[in-house]
Order: C-alpha cells, then structure tokens, then sequence
C-alpha cells in the first residue's frame, strides 16, 4: 500500500464522492475494517483468517539466518543497521494485515475505524483491553505521540504520510480522528499501519539517535529477550500477550522463540542450516535447491522441503543505474548496459537455467504490463507523456535475449552501438568518450553477497569485451548501508517487493522528491512525471479496471527506463525446515510474505 496525489478542485472531489457514494463505499457508522474497493470479505464476527489454525499448539522456536549484523534494535530511524524482520515482529498498528486480500485492513489496537464518504479524514477507537507488554494500556497519547514523532524524526518512509496529515485530534476518551489535507483514498487505510510506541518509555531519550541502548516496549506477541550485537536477536512469546483472543490473531504466535543468528556470508550461514545450528531457510537458487540439499537430516526426514506458491508480482531485483551518476545519465548507456548482461548464460551457470528471469516490475502477475503496444484505458493514461516516455513503452518493449553463449556477440554488437549513439567509442582496445576520458564506473556490493559477487564476476568479463573496466567495491554492511543511504555508489544490488496492492509506497520507490531524499528507496534517482502520474491514478482510482489500468501503465514506465538490470524472479518459495516446523495448508493469496513465517507456522512434536 502507499502515495500521495493531490485533487485541488472542489468540483472533482464533489463527483468523486458521488461516484465512492454510488458504489456503496459510504461509511455510516463505525466498522471493523476498512477496504481501498468494497466492503472486507471477513464479517464482523469472523473467528480467524483463513490462513490461520487457530487450534495450533504453541511451544518449540524457530531459528533463521541473517547473512550481515546489526548495530540497532529501532528499526523506525534511519540510523544503524536493524534486523528487518523487527519492524514486523515487535510492533503493532492500529490495524492488522489480512494476506488473503490485496487492499484490506482489520482492526488490531483499534476496535472500530470510521471514515467520510470522501475519506477525508478517518476515525479509530481503541480498544480497552489494548496494551503494551509490559502491561500499561495504549492510550490516545501513546497513538499521537508515535504519529507525529515517526512523521518528524523517524524513517523517511513515514514522513510523507505525516505531511498529508492536516490535523490530529482526540475526540474522545479512546478515539482518535485525523484528518487530512489531500484527497488520497488509501491515506485512510494508510495511517491505521503506523507502528504505535510508548511514549513514556522515550521521554528521556534521543528517539532518532537510538540504537543497541534501548530494548523497545511494544504490544507485539513477541519481546525482545536477548542479543548480542552483530551476533544474534531472541525474541520470546509473551504469555500475557493482550489479544491472545482476538480473532484477527487467532493462529499467530505459536512458537515461543523466534532466534535470529547472523553470518559472514552465504555459505557459512548454509552450513550452519546443515549442522541444525538453524530450522528454517529459505533458498532462492533453484540449481542449488535441487544438487546441495542432500545431507544427513534431509535424508533422515529430520528437514523438509516446502515449495509455496504465490500470486504476487515479481517486484524487482538485479543491479541498479544510479542515475545521479554522469554515467548512467543517458538511457541509452543504460541499455548498452542491459545488452551486456548475459542473463541467459548467467541464468545457466547459477541456477542450471531453471530461474525464469523477472521481465518487469510487476510480472508475475495481473498487473504487469501486457506484450506489444499500449492499449484502452492504459494507452490513454499514457498519452499525455508521450514526448517524455522512453522507447518501447508505447509501442512495446522486452528485455534483450542472448543466444545462451558466453560471448552474446549479438547483443554486444548492439550495446556498442548504443554507446556510440551515447557519444562513446571504442579507442584502442577502451570505450572513451570525444575527450579521451575512459568509460567506467563503480560497482558496490555488500560483504557476504556471494551469489551477487559471482553474478558481477560474469558480467565484468562481459564488459571488458566492450573495454569498459568497472571497479568492483566490496564493503562491510554499515558502509554498505551508510553508502547507498547517501546514494553513493554507480551501480549495486537492488531488491524491491511490491504487492498486490501498490500504492503510496510507490512514492517512496520511484517520486522525484525521493530521489532527493537521503535514506530513501529511489536508489535509480528517477524523476519521471509520468510514473508520478500513474501513481496518483492509481491511487485516485474509483474502480478496480482503473486501478489495474494505473499499475500496468506504471509498469511500462519502469520497465522501459532502463534503470535496473533485471535477473531471475522467485515465483515460488523453497523453504527447508525441520520437520516439527508446521504451516496450514490453506496459503494466503502472498503465500510466503510478510506475516506468514513465523506468523502462522506452529511446532508439532513427532
């Protein structure tokens, strides 16, 4: 979910409404959850999510790897390196996640949300039984406190919403309305995700400077129990969790610990999986899952092998052009650039060719953009940009193909016409410029990044062939963090997910103010009015044709920017897990995402 867009006249925002009227999205009075289109599939009186078993035994842990470290257990600043998976386990929001559908919300610390015809502004009550773990109700002031500290002094990720937010007020002993300052649909569902602190515990405290100092209060299942900087993170189910009998938790938070141990790299985390120092873990290289996956405790049947389907979109992953860079400026160097990687030999060398490769932001699923031309409602969103817009995003566009051997002449041949088209050429065995100056660029890659590494070693060779010699930095994870936070680097590893409900998040990834804000998710540096304007239709859209319109026209603009090299997509998940580790067979429409290990997954003894 997630973005900001902006409709400035009275008379549109008086039609829109009537049209959210017409479609019966008017809320009268309060309810248990909110959807961006409809009403939520789940009745006010369900007993669980459909996901769930909410008759799992609790006990047992789970232990996974982390291939880095940390230096911080706050993971709402920008400050430090946090294990990711924090933000997730140990805080709660207003409302809750259902991974069984794309736009929806239920109550969690809320006990009923209300919100305007329009959704201009939106109304939660906290429930009574609401409280911290160590045993102090949430209270109003916690919610306004987290709201505007997270807005003014967290990650750059809550500041956009905060600034969409034209007042908060309390209205009554246990409810909260805020209202806001720019038509956006989802800004309603958006501010009931906010991760609620207590704001007792950071009174005397530098929030935005915290780090290893503060062991965080939240109402989450799980508490941080113990740690060891860099080395390891235990969190333990709390046995007075407040909503153990709350339907929208029923099934989650089986295990009594959740472990998390961190490694050098990939393979020495993978050997400690095999020696059953870890469960859990996940494998992303098919070749691998399918030739090394043959020790002991797999033939025992002590570990299993779980394969998870999903319906989600690719999201993107492969190496980023920093468009900040001189280098990667012209889109056609970042072509040449796409034609030098040789995904087909890459793909047959890591993965025995198994891997389908990610062929745009959103494959994979029914919002990615279609083959050929621009069509309907999607060539019309895309009309008004049609000077600015990129080749192929009108008329087409796929990724370049090899011919599977390691010297891809064809396509080299075309990258070195891209080039010269660029105003680069080769002289004397080295592409230059018209004044001499050598073609070459900087490739940052985090320590522990073997597969990565190996990746670039190919595609360095491939370069040479061109006379382009990039330098290779090979840096620990703070450097690796405090770099790419300031943008500094040419080209590096870059992972984005995206959803089946894309929204003002897309702002974060992709808008030309992030491109400007350090520690955001821009990392291409794109500033494309097309792609903002997308969007905002995507968020303004009061129908479900509208909205896929938006996606799949977004899409095109990404995919046809040139600013990532793709590689191969994951659509489906490899999970080998010891034998007791167990999941319902009923898999969310996400299948393996956010909220699904360790969230639903319970210890079953023999």
């Amino acid at each position: 979910m997630g973005v900001n867009f902006f409709h400035k006249s009275t008379a549109g925002t008086a039609a829109a409404a009537a049209l959210i009227l017409s479609g019966g999205l008017a809320m009268a009075e309060p309810m248990h959850g909110i959807a961006m289109y409809g009403e939520p599939e789940l009745p006010p009186d369900f007993a669980h999510l459909p996901y769930a078993n909410p008759d799992a035994p609790t006990g047992g842990r789970i232990v996974t790897g982390e291939v880095g470290g940390f230096d911080s257990l706050n993971p709402h600043i920008l400050k430090g390196s946090v294990p990711w998976q924090l933000r997730f386990l140990a805080y709660e929001s207003l409302m809750g996640r259902s991974y069984d559908e794309p736009f929806t919300l239920y109550c969690l610390l809320c006990e009923t949300i209300e919100t305007s015809p329009t959704r201009d502004w939106v109304e939660f009550t906290l429930r009574e039984e609401a409280a911290f773990s160590d045993g102090t109700p949430v209270t109003i002031e916690d919610v306004m406190w987290s709201y505007e500290t997270l807005g003014t002094q967290g990650h750059p990720r809550y500041r956009g919403t905060w600034a969409n937010i034209a007042s908060m007020e309390q209205t009554g002993p246990r409810s909260i309305r805020f209202t806001f300052g720019v038509a956006d649909r989802e800004l309603a569902l958006i501010v009931g995700m906010r991760p609620i602190l207590k704001k007792a515990q950071w009174e005397d405290k530098e929030f935005g400077e915290s780090g290893l100092d503060t062991i965080p209060i939240s109402s989450a299942e799980y508490v941080i129990d113990d740690f060891e900087p860099g080395r390891f993170v235990s969190l333990k189910r709390n046995p007075d969790y407040w909503a153990r009998d709350l339907p929208l938790r029923a099934g989650f938070g089986n295990l009594d610990e959740i472990r998390m141990e961190f490694f050098g790299d990939g393979t020495a985390m993978f050997e400690a999986f095999k020696a059953g120092i870890l469960n859990s873990n996940r494998e992303f290289n098919s070749e691998k899952w399918e030739s090394q996956y043959d020790f002991p405790a797999i033939d025992s049947g002590a570990v299993v092998k779980s394969v998870v389907p999903h319906e989600r979109p690719s999201g993107i992953t492969g190496f980023v052009m920093n468009t900040r860079s001189d280098v990667f400026a012209d889109w056609r160097v970042r072509d040449a650039m796409l034609h030098a990687f040789n995904f087909e030999f890459i793909n047959e060398t890591m993965t025995g060719s198994a891997q389908p490769r990610i062929t745009s932001y959103f494959s994979n699923s029914v919002l990615s953009m279609s083959d050929g031309p621009a069509e309907g409602r999607v060539a019309e969103l895309l009309e008004p940009f049609k000077d600015e817009l990129l080749p192929g995003a009108l008329e087409g566009y796929a990724l370049p193909v090899s011919d599977g051997t390691a010297r891809n002449r064809g396509n080299l041949r075309r990258a070195i016409a891209l080039m010269e088209e660029a105003g680069w050429t080769v002289q004397d065995g080295v592409m230059r410029n018209a004044d001499g100056e050598d073609f070459t660029f900087e490739i940052v890659l985090a320590q522990g990044s073997t597969e990565e590494a190996t990746i670039i070693d190919i595609y360095v060779e491939a370069l040479r062939r061109l006379g382009i010699e990039p330098t290779v930095t090979i840096i620990d994870p703070a450097q690796y963090k405090e770099r790419t936070n300031g943008f500094d680097f040419d080209m590096t590893y870059f992972r984005r997910g995206i959803s089946l409900s894309p929204g003002n998040e897309q702002k974060l990834y992709w808008s030309c103010e992030a491109a400007e804000t350090e520690g955001s998710r821009n990392w291409m540096g794109m500033c494309s009015p097309a792609a903002e304007a997308m969007i905002d239709t995507l968020l303004n859209s009061e129908s479900r044709d509208d909205f896929l319109a938006a996606a799949r026209a977004l899409d095109r603009v990404l995919t046809t920017g040139r600013y990532v090299i793709p590689i191969y997509q994951w659509n489906i998940s490899r999970i080998a897990h010891a034998k007791e580790l167990t999941f319902p067979e009923a898999l969310p429409i996400y299948g393996d995402w956010i909220g699904w290990q360790p969230d639903v997954w319970w210890w079953q003894e023999p």
